[in-house]
């Protein structure tokens, strides 16, 4: 067989293809789509290992769309992070993928979503956030911005929910954000974060067609390219490669990740430390002031213990124990219980 075409585990990128789409044509969650199809390709996840979790909305549609021979699950509204929670604990090996929207986080799975973030159990969250409710015609979602227009006019008087914000804030050791319009940031993004062991929230703003990408709107494709602040530009360097790099004293930070892979952030506008969480805030904050959105790795920590380590679970999936590794003997359960 050619090797020519396929990646480091001898794969050919369509194997991390899916369903055809149907989505509104030009939607971001398809850009998005593409995005992941490239990262998980390069990245040289093994179908078999990977958990495609949802809920409801347009962007729960998405794992239809990419690696078609992975494990999947459409779960309630809101309640994604539930199943996430259940399919790491039973199967620590899978790389565990979420993918949600702006109301299936921020507004009826608010309470999971916390929830899953200080555990920091180790999944990659993604927020396709497009401010909007498309599925039942373009309400604003919690995510909207104050004083942001509805086609029709209708002005947003509630101020946004910053899913970014609130991650730092819970304790996240992993958060970015991003724009599906761009791809040379949001790769990765996303492999950077596929390689964090913990929860890895990527917040990425992803325009509706339909709905929410016209003047007045702050989700559109043109405000948020007219308005964007990127904090860097990211390079991510996998562990089986060699490391080399060029740069000039203070232009570029190494983050290294527990598997041996890198990301380098190569700074732009000014010095930034994305393992500062009150830095991290701060410039959430100072952007959002500013009517700006700041894209980039906002926030890392690579020492915070994931949810399977922090409960001391067998490097043994769950799943493949035998009643025999599950029934504990009477005298070691008699000194386990007495007092």
């Amino acid at each position: 067989m050619s090797t020519t075409n396929v990646n480091i585990i001898g794969l050919a990128r369509d194997v991390y293809k899916g369903l055809p789409t149907t989505l509104c044509a030009g939607c971001g969650h398809n850009s998005i789509t593409n995005h992941l199809v490239k990262a998980l390709y390069e990245f040289g996840v093994d179908p078999h290992r990977l958990a495609k979790m949802s809920g409801i909305g347009c962007s729960s549609k998405t794992p239809a769309y990419f690696v078609e021979r992975a494990h999947g699950f459409n779960g309630l509204h809101g309640r994604m992070p539930s199943a996430a929670t259940g399919a790491k604990l039973a199967n620590r090996d899978l790389l565990v993928l979420g993918i949600s929207g702006d109301g299936d986080t921020a507004s009826i799975g608010l309470g999971q979503f916390c929830h899953m973030v200080r555990r920091n159990l180790d999944c990659t969250y993604l927020i396709e956030n497009n401010g909007c409710y498309g599925l039942t015609k373009g309400q604003f979602s919690a995510t909207a911005d104050a004083g942001s227009k509805q086609k029709n006019g209708t002005v947003n008087d509630y101020g946004a929910i910053d899913l970014c914000g609130l991650a730092i804030e819970l304790g996240a050791s992993f958060v970015a954000r991003s724009f599906s319009g761009d791809g040379k940031q949001l790769v990765p993004l996303l492999q950077a974060a596929f390689a964090h062991r913990g929860t890895a929230v990527l917040d990425i703003v992803s325009p509706c067609v339909t709905f929410n990408d016209h003047v007045g709107s702050t989700k559109s494709y043109a405000y948020v390219k007219e308005h964007e602040f990127a904090l860097h530009t990211p390079d991510f360097i996998m562990s089986s490669k060699e490391i080399e790099i060029d740069y000039e004293p203070g232009t570029v930070q190494d983050i290294v990740f527990d598997d041996g892979s890198h990301v380098l952030l190569r700074k732009l506008e000014r010095e930034y430390d994305p393992t500062s969480r009150v830095g991290a805030l701060q410039i959430v904050n100072e952007t959002r002031d500013r009517g700006e959105l700041v894209t980039g790795l906002l926030f890392v920590d690579t020492t915070a213990e994931d949810l399977c380590a922090r409960e001391d679970l067998t490097q043994t999936p769950l799943a493949q124990l035998n009643e025999n590794d599950l029934r504990i003997a009477r005298d070691d359960w008699t000194k386990l219980t007495s007092p």
